[in-house]
């Protein structure tokens, strides 16, 4: 390849990158901004929360065609093929994790109440855990650091066992309150969501960390911190 055709390649190859990393901070923000609805209750800030989740969306489609577009003109192998298919597949778990914040808000939106305190605080806690993983693992995207995203690799069990323990107090919650069974289910399924985009931060951890290094960590056993 001429100079030329590689300068082109490593543009639109950044151009990818940022566009990712725009989409990824986004996201963040999104998740945030769920938890933060959550706690206080804020039904018209929920709104705005379910309606945001079109950014998201159409960020996802952009990456995907101009993925595609690279690979089908640039014909990449090696390191420079890993990093389209890797910017596809992390938006994709992006946007999933925008779907999940949107699910979060609309629970708040059909709650009655905001929620037994305890609970409440077990889920806002939870929450920013998720939260500041996926912002740790989109660090680890935009600075190619591969230890980065394997350490959020590494503490994927934390957040299930926080997320076990919020379940046990809500649960507990609804035995002993009869009345707010119906608050409790939509508690329950605020912290499934949340835990989900905890395994999607997981899932991109795993792409960052092959785009970067070539090794594929989901065939790796996950040894105890």
């Amino acid at each position: 390849m001429d100079d030329h055709t590689l300068s082109r390649i490593d543009t639109d190859l950044g151009g990818l990158t940022q566009a990712v990393t725009a989409m990824g901070d986004l996201a963040v923000t999104q998740v945030r901004a769920a938890v933060d609805v959550f706690q206080r209750h804020d039904l018209q800030a929920a709104a705005k929360v379910v309606r945001a989740d079109d950014a998201l969306d159409l960020q996802d489609a952009e990456i995907e065609k101009s993925a595609v577009r690279f690979i089908a003109l640039r014909q990449p192998v090696a390191d420079d093929l890993r990093r389209p298919i890797a910017a596809m597949k992390i938006a994709m778990q992006l946007e999933r994790c925008g779907d999940l914040a949107k699910n979060i808000g609309k629970r708040v939106g059909r709650m009655d109440t905001a929620g037994g305190k305890p609970q409440v605080d077990a889920i806002v806690e939870l929450g920013q855990l998720v939260g500041d993983r996926l912002a740790a693992v989109i660090n680890a995207y935009r600075q190619g650091d591969a230890q980065g995203a394997y350490t959020v690799w590494l503490k994927d069990t934390e957040i299930d066992e926080r997320h076990d323990t919020v379940l046990q107090g809500i649960v507990s919650g609804m035995i002993n309150e009869p009345g707010t069974v119906g608050d409790g289910t939509h508690l329950l399924f605020i912290a499934k969501n949340l835990e989900r985009i905890g395994d999607h931060a997981t899932n991109i951890a795993e792409l960052v960390h092959y785009q970067i290094t070539g090794q594929d960590l989901s065939d790796k056993p996950r040894p105890k911190l």
